[in-house]
This record gives structure tokens, sequence and C-alpha cells, in this order.
């Protein structure tokens, strides 16, 4: 998926950083596209988010129903009709989208919106105008999704992995000592767009949840730029190790 504030570059800090011994769950309350899940690789995870469709997605590629075949297939027919018809043929899959969710069209349009934003409006529809690249899905694109695909099943073979729609409290409250969370939510301070919001009491209730769980936890956070630092970190989280780099 091709997402806002996606954490590729970082996962190789992310994954030196954290010291667990991999016997309890790796839980995500806030899965995202799940490319930190995906790359550590634990064999037993509990992978959650209020974002339905991204979840049903992973679910899809877990159980077999979304395989590199399928998505090629699906993505040659949709973007051969999008290269001949143009903004108009992104516009009808997105209302397709937005009245059966398939996962197919989820991931059409997070490759063909603009920005890779994903945003919802207060009813749930996807809403992101068209990128207006009628040549998006070229064969090279799709191979490369296809190959994204493949890697994302491989990585979940022979996994104990539970993927499912909860909001953020109930999956850090089933954390345990063993467990080991893995907390990336709506960066604090910052103009983000999240599925169902995220306010900055829902961000300081998270702090409180994570400084009190029995289990470990690791989260990601903007820290400071040019113009401010991040209070948010500062006053929840000052004295926990931290570690740190330039992302863009």
């Amino acid at each position: 998926m091709k997402t806002q504030g996606i954490k590729t570059k970082v996962v190789p800090l992310i994954a030196r950083s954290i010291e667990w011994d991999g016997d309890g769950r790796w839980i995500e309350p806030f899965i995202g596209s799940a490319v930190v899940a995906l790359n550590v690789a634990p064999k037993r995870a509990l992978l959650a988010d209020t974002n339905e469709h991204m979840i049903d997605l992973y679910r899809g590629i877990q159980d077999g129903s979304i395989n590199g075949r399928s998505v090629r297939q699906y993505l040659e027919r949709e973007g051969t009709e999008l290269l001949e018809k143009g903004e108009s043929h992104y516009y009808a899959i997105r209302q397709r989208f937005n009245e059966h969710g398939d996962p197919f069209d989820f991931l059409f349009l997070s490759r063909s919106c603009f920005n890779g934003m994903m945003r919802f409006n207060k009813k749930g529809g996807f809403n992101v105008p068209f990128c207006r690249k009628p040549e998006r899905f070229r064969p090279a694109l799709i191979t490369k999704i296809v190959n994204q695909v493949e890697w994302a099943r491989q990585a979940m073979e022979g996994k104990d992995w539970d993927f499912v729609v909860q909001d953020w409290r109930v999956t850090v409250a089933v954390a345990k000592a063993g467990d080991l969370i893995y907390c990336d939510p709506p960066y604090i301070g910052r103009h983000v767009d999240y599925y169902n919001g995220f306010t900055e009491e829902e961000a300081n209730d998270l702090a409180k949840a994570l400084i009190a769980t029995k289990a470990g936890f690791a989260l990601s956070m903007w820290l400071e730029n040019k113009y401010r630092r991040n209070d948010y970190v500062d006053n929840w989280f000052s004295e926990y190790p931290q570690r740190t780099m330039e992302h863009f």
C-alpha cells in the first residue's frame, strides 16, 4: 500500500532499537500499511486498526483470496480502462469502492489517488482525488505490486497472526507481560488524516495506557523540525530511551 507516513525507510532503525525476546505477541494498535510487522515478521501477532479496508486487504492476502495472480489480472484490466477513459474511470472505481468496499478496488485507489493519501469523509467514504496519471498502471508498476503482494503472503506464511478491526484501547488492553506493543499512531501536533480521527485527548490517553501496560512498548513519533519540538514526546516519554533519525 502506498500511504502517507509509511515506515519503510525507518524499519531498520525500529527493528534494531527494540529489545524483545519474541516469546509473546507482537501487537500493533495502528497497523497502517503493515510494513513494520511484515519486515519484523514475528511468530505471533495481533495486528489491529479501525480502518476496516486495510484489515480486509491483509486478511485476503493471508487466506489466499488476494494473491499475485489475481492482483495482476485485476490491475491489468482496470489499468487498461484507466488509460482509455482517464479520470472518469478512477472516480467510477472510487464510487464502487465506497458502495461495496472491495479490497482490490482499495488497492487500485491507493496506487492511483493523489499523493498516496488515505483520507475518508465523515461517512466513511474514500474521498481522495485522482493523481491525474491515466498511464499509472504500467507493466513495471503492476509487476512491482504483484511482487509485493507475494512477499507479504510469504511473510505471513506459517505465522499466527490475527488481523482485527478494533479501537486502539481494546488492543492495548489485551497486551500481557512478554508481549511487545509497537505503536505508530497519527502524529500529534501535525496535520494528519486518519480513518476515524485522532485527538490530543486520545493521544494523552494512549501515552497513559502505554506507560501503564505490563507489556513492553515502542512508539514512533515525530520529535522536532526546524521550527519547533514536539511537546508530546517531552511531556510523556522524556525518561524513556529515544532513537532518532531524519525522515522525509
